[in-house]
């Protein structure tokens, strides 16, 4: 079957659109991130600003050097944003500058010694302005044009307009073909803040909540990019059970394999229509939410056909869930639930119990055994050959 043509909403033509790279097989793509503080190579900054006031589009005044943003005809492409007095309360680093010839001119260079970050340039010493590093790093290892920019959507306005003014001033082309911008993420209705202690980093969820790291990226997938995202513990629960639900597939699939036995491929038909469905939604502007929709179909199809499995059948189911973890990162593959020297008797003692109540109709008892076993973090799982169990993830 033939790869789907990947397709992704470009904000500067406002358009769904195919993503074609200016080299086949090859996408050069830059993404903005979090601001960091570190070493930066000097020479290509002083190169890149050298070449924009040579061509006059850009000024020296006593506190630094500015882009003057009249000298370029695209200025509001990505945001419609023309107003020059917006950008003084939109930028977040605002130079005070008299000496600037509009408000919406930005800042290049910055000379100010009290700063952290000091370099000796042209004009004296100080550091290079925030939109400055990005265009100078997209181009020092991508090139003059690019074939994908992203970053939030916090970034349109100024940051890539600013990106996008200084860099095709600099080289006369286009600087992006495509651009992409993530909606902001919500914490439980509002805007993540730490005075509320709604503010958590990957590390403390991880870490400290002892939430598995495919599950957070299951939640932070489970509502497209393009789309603003509700960040909730009720949601980091459910993806909590959609990653053991993936890890138990992967159990039961080895097991089958582990035995061997002959027979007919049940699945292999179903899981390739479903893998080609999650790949289709994947190309359509990373439709995640239909994305994940449909794997987790895959995992039904799975769970469906585990009694009667051939060897056949768990190969095929193998390799759906081999390529759905290329595909969006979320299998459980090579986890190893067990801990060394942990003595498991005690509970297989219990589910045998209780497996034998149940036989006896004492359900009373059978019920109990679960109820035990749960407040100790095990789940129980009926199935034709049996009950199996394992341990829960960690509360969240």
């Amino acid at each position: 079957m033939d790869m789907p043509v990947f397709r992704l909403y470009d904000t500067l033509s406002r358009t769904v659109k195919t993503l074609v790279t200016l080299e086949p097989n090859h996408l050069r793509f830059y993404s903005c991130g979090p601001t960091v503080y570190s070493y930066a190579h000097i020479g290509n900054f002083r190169t890149f600003l050298e070449k924009l006031i040579a061509d006059g589009h850009a000024y020296e005044t006593p506190t630094g050097v500015y882009f003057d943003t009249t000298t370029f005809a695209r200025r509001g492409a990505l945001s419609g944003n023309t107003d020059a007095d917006s950008l003084r309360v939109a930028v977040r680093d605002v130079v005070v500058d008299d000496n600037k010839k509009s408000p919406a001119d930005f800042a290049l260079w910055k000379k100010d010694e009290k700063h952290l970050m000091q370099w000796y340039s042209p004009w004296g010493w100080g550091f290079p302005g925030w939109h400055i590093e990005c265009s100078v790093m997209a181009m020092q290892y991508l090139g003059e044009t690019i074939d994908l920019h992203g970053g939030g959507e916090d970034l349109v306005f100024p940051h890539h307009e600013c990106e996008m003014a200084q860099s095709e001033s600099r080289t006369g082309h286009s600087f992006c073909e495509h651009w992409v911008h993530t909606k902001f993420l919500q914490f439980e209705g509002e805007k993540m803040s730490k005075s509320k202690g709604t503010f958590f980093t990957a590390r403390e969820l991880i870490d400290d909540k002892g939430v598995h790291p495919l599950a957070l990226r299951y939640a932070l997938m489970s509502v497209p990019y393009s789309k603003p995202a509700n960040f909730t513990m009720d949601l980091l629960r459910d993806s909590t059970s959609k990653i053991d639900r993936y890890a138990e597939c992967v159990r039961v699939v080895n097991e089958a394999l582990a035995k061997g036995a002959a027979g007919e491929d049940a699945v292999g038909e179903d899981l390739d229509r479903l893998y080609q469905e999650t790949l289709a939604a994947m190309c359509e502007d990373l439709n995640t939410s239909v994305a994940l929709a449909k794997a987790l179909e895959g995992t039904s199809v799975i769970f469906r056909e585990t009694a009667l499995f051939s060897g056949a059948s768990a190969s095929s189911s193998q390799k759906f869930l081999l390529k759905i973890n290329e595909l969006l990162g979320i299998v459980p593959m090579d986890e190893d639930t067990t801990e060394p020297g942990r003595d498991d008797s005690e509970i297989d003692g219990l589910v045998k119990e209780r497996d034998a109540a149940k036989a006896n109709k004492d359900f009373a008892r059978a019920d109990a055994i679960r109820a035990e076993l749960g407040q100790r973090g095990i789940e129980l799982r009926d199935t034709p050959e049996g009950t199996v169990w394992r341990r829960k993830s960690a509360e969240i």
